[in-house]
């Protein structure tokens, strides 16, 4: 199963094209000309070009797309990625602020304060997803976790393959926070696991480099450990 797909809703007088095919794929992930052509209605002539420019200017890198199961004939389609420096320009103003706050609060307080300040952080997540089950008991949990992921600025998304699932964010507001502090992305993965009632594990981090946050989810609801120290007791 696929990532659903949603249009990338563009106001009248927005920014240049080339804005557009950024947003574009920071909310849809890597993509292929094709895709972006079809998401922002323009020609794939036209998409291929402004991509061109956005890779002269480091701002995107062309990768091999990934391809699951056989893989069929011909070489695959190149997908299109968002670079460290693209993601600069976009939502990171206060990260200097941020990270300057946490150094503090590790110094003054300790390094158990930052991992409860992140956790507190996070905190939407477990509230936001029963929330949304209550309203939606229909959905599955994984789609629901991506969808409050998503209102909170992952740009979430779920991969279904034969094990499990995999939790996809294109996008995290702390990346360059997260990359000095690891603590923001362990207290994201406890409150992952905690909703979903699984032992969930990070395959991938934007904070460690990677195009994409991957959380990978067993099909396998987790189990409370035997302790056989009590019944020897």
């Amino acid at each position: 199963m696929e990532f659903t797909r949603t249009p990338v809703v563009v106001p009248e007088g927005d920014a240049s094209t080339r804005a557009r095919v950024v947003r574009s794929i920071l909310e849809q992930g890597p993509s292929t000309a094709a895709d972006l052509a079809q998401l922002l209605d323009l020609t794939p002539a036209a998409v291929r070009r402004h991509l061109d420019q956005l890779v002269e200017l480091g701002s995107v890198e062309a990768r091999d797309r990934r391809v699951y199961g056989a893989r069929g004939r011909g070489r695959p389609a190149k997908v299109f990625a968002l670079t460290e420096s693209g993601r600069d320009g976009l939502e990171h103003q206060y990260d200097d602020l941020a990270v300057d706050a946490l150094r503090y609060l590790a110094e003054s307080a300790g390094e158990e304060a930052v991992l409860e300040f992140a956790r507190r952080r996070v905190s939407f997540i477990e509230r936001d997803f029963a929330s949304l089950m209550e309203e939606e008991p229909e959905l599955l949990p994984a789609e629901a976790l991506a969808r409050v992921l998503s209102a909170g600025g992952y740009a979430a998304g779920v991969r279904t393959l034969p094990m499990g699932d995999q939790l996809c964010q294109q996008h995290c507001p702390v990346s360059h926070v997260a990359a000095e502090f690891p603590q923001l992305c362990e207290a994201e993965t406890e409150a992952i696991g905690k909703v979903l009632g699984r032992h969930v594990q990070r395959l991938a981090t934007i904070a460690h480099g990677d195009g994409v946050c991957t959380t990978s989810i067993p099909n396998t609801p987790q189990t409370p450990i035997h302790d056989n120290r009590e019944e020897s007791s």
